[in-house]
This record gives C-alpha cells, structure tokens and sequence, in this order.
C-alpha cells in the first residue's frame, strides 16, 4: 500500500515536474521559517548554537528561491536543474549530520530527534525526486 503510494506520487511528479519544485520549495520555506523561529525563540531546548540554526537557516532559504525560481520560471529541460536540488539537499543533510556530530555533547534529545527528523524527510523527498527525474528522462 505505501509503495503503491510512492510509485504513484513519483508518476504524478514525473507528469508534472513543477509540482515537484513547488513542493520542495514549500518544504525549504518551512525548514528555513523553523529554525530561524527555533533559534530566536527556543535555542536552548534544541542545544545547537544559534549562529548555527541561523546558517542552516539561510541555506534553506537559497533552496527555497531556487526552487520557487524553478516552479515559476522553468518551462522545459526539468532534469538537471531536479538533479542540482538532489544534489544540494542530500549535501544539506551531509552538512546537517556533520554539526549533529560535532555539537552532540550540546545537543538536547529534542534536538537530535528535530534534526534526523528533519534528514528524515529531505531524504524521503530526494528520493521521489531522484526517481521522478528517472521517469522524465525516459520519457
């Protein structure tokens, strides 16, 4: 039942690949607007320093221009420019895991757990947009 819901959400992005933009730019806007919320409002219930939250932050912005951009602006040609926000979201939740590692003795288990929540998801999206783009380039 989930894999038929996978397959069918990959053919749906496949047929419309702006929909794929819009929903991964929807998802940068809500990460960016979190942790800038989190870190201004609820830091030490999380344990990751500030200036840090504000940097993932602002990345998750950039994503969410570029893909908005994308979903507005792109008319033809989808697959490299799904590949480049393949390739920065999987380099998000690298750089993502990385400060989990080095900030872990800070950490709160509401942190750790917001964090792999969140590398959870992208990496669910990554993957229906790395098969979405296999299905347009076939077609």
């Amino acid at each position: 039942m989930v894999i038929r819901a996978v397959r069918n959400t990959i053919n749906l992005f496949a047929e419309k690949p702006t929909m794929l933009f819009l929903i991964d730019g929807l998802g940068a806007m809500l990460t960016a607007s979190s942790l800038f919320v989190l870190s201004t409002h609820y830091n030490e219930y999380f344990g990751m320093p500030r200036i840090v939250m504000t940097c993932l932050s602002m990345i998750a912005a950039i994503f969410c221009i570029y893909s908005t951009s994308c979903f507005l602006f792109l008319k033809d040609n989808w697959t490299p420019f799904i590949r480049a926000i393949i390739i920065a979201n999987l380099l998000y939740c690298v750089l993502t895991i990385g400060l989990i590692f080095f900030y872990f003795p800070m950490l709160t288990i509401l942190g750790i757990t917001y964090f792999f929540g969140e590398i959870a998801i992208i990496c669910g999206l990554v993957y229906i947009e790395f098969k979405s783009a296999a299905v347009i380039r076939k077609s």
